[in-house]
């Protein structure tokens, strides 16, 4: 158990939050109405590699809120390692959900990343489907500023946003967050890919392939010169690891 009261299972390097899709939610709005500062990670095959590989990163994953399981291979990975069964928490599914709850409890929200293009359309469809949503702001870093710029944080402190939606990919948005959350006076989000999908510039994997985890294959279909290297390099490597995981646990079970 952390300080948080969470339980948690290790998957490789990072630390999973064994907690419920419903009361994942409840954490985070809570935290934004309480003005408490932190962020959210939502783990997948590529972060927990990333966490593996990259000096560092493994400790700022584990220091945010919340560590869950975005992806299915997770969640079977933590059948398979410790019997434990566990929501999918996808960020895919908590992005609008939020903004639902925000719309009704009357927290704002920021959007940080991605394009102006996507932006605008975020805007314009929160703002119809969520018509008492407070959008405290929106903003694209180019890709030619430090994200370290104080400029960035003054922006999001001075709009006074209690939720922050950060899209700037795996690695990128989780160092960001870690870096800067102490100086950010609202709850950090890390969605990666979500914005597209909610703007409906991307489509997200039907169902079937969600369940089937399978999910990667429907995004490398999509994005075949960008996620080719990624996905066959990390879901071998992912599988690689955790069979060994499992290896060791059973023989220290054994003995």
């Amino acid at each position: 158990m952390d300080v948080t009261g969470n339980y948690k299972r290790k998957i490789l390097s990072l630390h999973i939050d064994l907690i419920s899709y419903a009361d994942s939610l409840e954490k985070i709005i809570i935290m934004g109405l309480e003005k408490k500062k932190g962020y959210v990670c939502f783990a997948n095959v590529h972060m927990v590699i990333e966490a593996k590989q990259r000096e560092g990163f493994a400790q700022k994953v584990n220091g945010s809120s919340l560590v869950l399981s975005d992806g299915m291979p997770l969640v079977r990975t933590l059948k398979l390692l410790y019997n434990q069964s566990q929501d999918r928490i996808a960020g895919m599914d908590v992005f609008p959900d939020l903004l639902k709850l925000a719309n009704e409890k009357g927290l704002s929200v920021f959007f940080f990343g991605t394009t102006n293009e996507i932006l605008n359309r975020i805007d314009r469809k929160a703002s119809l489907e969520y018509p008492h949503l407070k959008i405290a702001g929106m903003f694209s870093p180019p890709f030619d500023r430090p994200l370290n710029d104080q400029n960035y944080i003054n922006m999001i402190n001075a709009s006074r946003a209690d939720l922050v939606f950060v899209a700037l990919g795996c690695p990128k948005q989780e160092i960001w967050m870690a870096d800067n959350s102490s100086r950010i006076n609202a709850v950090l989000l890390g969605v990666g890919g979500v914005f597209p999908v909610f703007a409906e510039v991307q489509t997200r994997a039907p169902e079937i392939l969600r369940n089937m985890s399978l999910e990667w294959l429907y995004r490398l279909y999509q994005e075949p010169g960008r996620l080719y290297k990624r996905y066959f390099t990390t879901n071998t490597m992912f599988l690689y690891f955790v069979f060994l995981e499992k290896l060791r646990l059973s023989l220290r079970r054994r003995i």
